[in-house]
């Protein structure tokens, strides 16, 4: 043990030590190179020809464009969601005969509301002399107005319609 500890101590082992050091040096950057080449080689079949790094980085920025866009599309349609829910959605219908001397179904109630029960009714009245017709506000489906019982019905029927505007779920 201290002739290897005196050997240490000298020239030469430090001329042997310095040329192995290079010798291995050289062979981890030649290891390094050619592992660089194998894994570009590898890279380049898996992508048919085309470097598979390269594609990765480009699919990376379509998906973070993507997201863009998509949080771009989601603020437009909650936007346009919000919109609709006071256009009208909701249609009731009923024809009936106000007057004993007109034959037929000529007069009608009619309510239009949007998604959160808000509209109009109409109530249009046919005589054999004359045409009205009347509206009145509903808000939360009700009015603050008497309803005739035609009124009535045709809001029932437009309250119980389903929205024909679906609504999109978030």
């Amino acid at each position: 043990m201290e002739k290897l500890l005196e050997y240490m101590k000298t020239d030469d082992f430090l001329v042997v030590f310095s040329i192995t050091v290079g010798v291995l040096l050289l062979i981890n950057i030649i290891l390094s190179i050619s592992t660089k080449i194998k894994y570009n080689r590898v890279l380049k079949k898996l992508g048919n020809g085309n470097n598979l790094d390269e594609m990765l980085r480009r699919y990376l920025e379509d998906v973070r464009e993507i997201k863009k866009d998509n949080s771009e599309i989601k603020a437009y349609y909650t936007k346009l969601d919000s919109d609709i829910a006071s256009c009208i959605q909701k249609v009731g219908l009923v024809r009936y005969n106000a007057f004993r001397d007109v034959g037929s179904d000529l007069s009608f109630a009619m309510a239009l509301l949007d998604r959160n029960n808000n509209g109009v009714v109409f109530n249009g009245l046919y005589g054999a002399e004359s045409s009205n017709i009347y509206a009145k506000p509903i808000r939360g489906g009700t009015s603050k107005y008497k309803l005739s019982d035609e009124e009535q019905s045709a809001l029932e029927i437009a309250e119980q319609t389903k929205n024909f505007i679906t609504r999109h779920r978030k």
